[in-house]
């Protein structure tokens, strides 16, 4: 089983949670694998630190190369570039490599036969492990604006009977990729303003998607009643609350993950995970 955790704004948790929800399912002769896509800052290993790093990869992407001896300059490759990669002028094609998506549509549209392909790298992926929890992270290399193609590379990576999937904030393209595919998609947010306008927009992107989902209140004791009553009102399930505690706040700020530390909301974590599997069964 995948589930994903995710959120429609940054701060709200989903790293404490997905850290401790994997800490609570593992067990000796259980793997559990925690996928980390938030791979503009990922931070999930640290949390990890007696670690062993398994494999380190780079995360390789197509991108065209002009035969200019075979070029026209006819500019059909050009045209057929929704991205606008690349560039036509009288006497040579300018790639901009950082816009190409990879589709290939410029190979199959040229007439000469001058459009090849090679790759380049977007960053890198590491797979490590520590006891019985596998860590999984890609590391966005400087400069690049996709991050799609490495998020669906640490899914790739990923695997295991049970995987969580710590998803980055937002509801973009990077959100969307890292939930597809997954059977479960947990979200968490925190009861203020702030925390219900960005809940009610990561709705909106999973039932686009028809990913089943619950939510998940942190820092549940401040703020005001609307998200509550939001969720009673769109009859979506409650899962969890963890309240607004100093000791879990500490925690988490010197990298441990709270769930070990308190190990009494292991329970919770596990019992929560078995009424997910009853909602999608």
């Amino acid at each position: 089983m995948k589930i994903s955790i995710a959120s429609g704004k940054g701060g709200t948790g989903k790293t404490l949670v997905a850290t401790s929800l994997v800490a609570s399912l593992a067990s000796p002769g259980t793997m559990v694998t925690i996928a980390d896509c938030d791979v503009e800052e990922p931070n999930a290993f640290l949390f990890f630190p007696e670690r062993t790093i398994l494999e380190r990869k780079e995360c390789p992407v197509p991108v065209p190369v002009i035969d200019e001896a075979l070029c026209t300059h006819c500019g059909k490759c050009s045209e057929v570039c929704a991205y606008h990669a690349l560039a036509v002028l009288p006497e040579t094609v300018l790639l901009f490599p950082e816009l190409c998506h990879g589709c290939g549509a410029c190979k199959i549209i040229c007439p000469e036969g001058a459009v090849s392909e090679t790759s380049r790298s977007v960053g890198e992926i590491f797979r490590a492990q520590s006891g019985g929890v596998e860590i999984v992270w890609g590391e966005l290399a400087l400069g690049e604006a996709r991050t799609t193609p490495l998020i669906k590379a640490v899914k790739t990576g990923a695997g295991g009977e049970m995987v969580i999937v710590d998803c980055p904030p937002g509801t973009s393209c990077s959100l969307v990729e890292s939930v597809c595919g997954t059977d479960f998609c947990l979200l968490v947010t925190e009861p203020t303003p702030f925390g219900l306008y960005d809940l009610n927009i990561a709705l909106k992107v999973l039932e686009k998607m028809n990913i089943p989902h619950g939510v998940l209140v942190n820092k549940s004791g401040m703020g005001d009643r609307r998200v509550y009553e939001y969720l009673e009102k769109r009859n979506i399930p409650l899962l969890m609350e963890i309240p607004l505690d100093r000791k879990i706040a500490e925690l988490y700020s010197r990298g441990e993950i709270f769930a070990e530390k308190m190990p009494q909301w292991k329970a919770q974590f596990v019992g929560m995970v078995r009424r997910i599997e009853e909602m999608i069964s």
